[in-house]
């Protein structure tokens, strides 16, 4: 099966400050892949590249085996983006927005309402967007991403600044939309967001790509301690080693009932971030 989007060594500067390095790799069809890295690493750049907004200065990027900078109308279609204030009309009210959109892409009206009430506005579909909140400003930009069912979903930092609640039901949002085999390319610096929401991430520093896989396979492959942490039931903690010396000890916790939680010390990708570049992903 051909990949949903390929990135073959694209570079991209302005002026002298190199954005991105001949980054590569592929995302299959039905994925979520996240792209780490703090603010100003190139994330946002970079999907702008893959939706055809600017032309790279090396490289080359497809959506679904076509050069995205040669997608035509049709392509477009087949798009969602959901980006900061992108697309949103201040002066318009919610249902105003999305029927704009709706008129331009041949997207029977209907489609409106039922996406509003997917994200939770059906009952501010008359309000102006000048008076929405940030989490319902969220969820607009996302109604309008997915307004056109699209087979790609383009999502840069789609819970920034939002509460956790409201971030938890934008989360439900995009696994749906993966339920549904939407391909989701997703931008964040939420190292706990990308473990729970991606299939596969890759760690984008100063341009380039530092490490690439499952989230949780690479916690995995730079737990260098490997210890165990025991939280007793007296209050206190104790650290075993990860080899067969411990288990006369662990069995010992437990034939006693003393073992109140048991933890293994693999990092998170902050910390494996923080190893491999020596800066946070915030």
């Amino acid at each position: 099966m051909k990949a949903a989007v390929n990135v073959q060594d694209i570079g991209h500067n302005f002026g002298e400050k190199v954005v991105l390095d001949k980054i590569n790799f592929q995302i299959k069809k039905g994925e979520i892949f996240g792209l780490l890295g703090p603010s100003g690493a190139g994330k946002t750049t970079l999907i702008k590249i893959l939706t055809g907004q600017i032309q790279p200065v090396l490289g080359e990027s497809m959506l679904f085996g076509k050069v995205s900078m040669k997608m035509t109308g049709n392509d477009y279609r087949k798009i969602g983006i959901m980006m900061d204030n992108f697309g949103l009309y201040e002066r318009l009210n919610c249902y105003d927005n999305l029927k704009f959109y709706t008129m331009i892409n041949g997207i029977p009206s209907k489609r409106i309402d039922e996406v509003l009430d997917k994200v939770g506005l059906k009952d501010a579909r008359k309000t102006i967007v000048a008076n929405l909140s940030k989490g319902m400003r969220s969820r607009l930009l996302l109604a309008r991403g997915i307004l056109n069912e699209p087979k790609i979903l383009f999502l840069d930092e789609p819970t920034s600044g939002l509460d956790p609640k409201t971030a938890g039901e934008i989360h439900k949002l995009i696994l749906e939309e993966k339920e549904k085999e939407t391909t989701i390319f997703l931008t964040t610096h939420n190292m706990a967001e990308a473990e729970k929401l991606c299939d596969n991430v890759a760690l984008l520093n100063e341009g380039k790509i530092v490490e690439y896989g499952n989230p949780k396979e690479i916690c995995r492959n730079y737990n260098h301690q490997k210890k165990f942490l025991l939280h007793l039931y007296d209050g206190s903690e104790v650290t075993l080693v990860h080899d067969k010396s411990s288990i006369e000890k662990l069995a010992g916790y437990l034939e006693k009932g003393e073992l109140e939680t048991i933890h293994s010390t693999e990092p998170n990708l902050e910390i494996v971030f923080m190893e491999l570049t020596g800066r946070k992903l915030d």
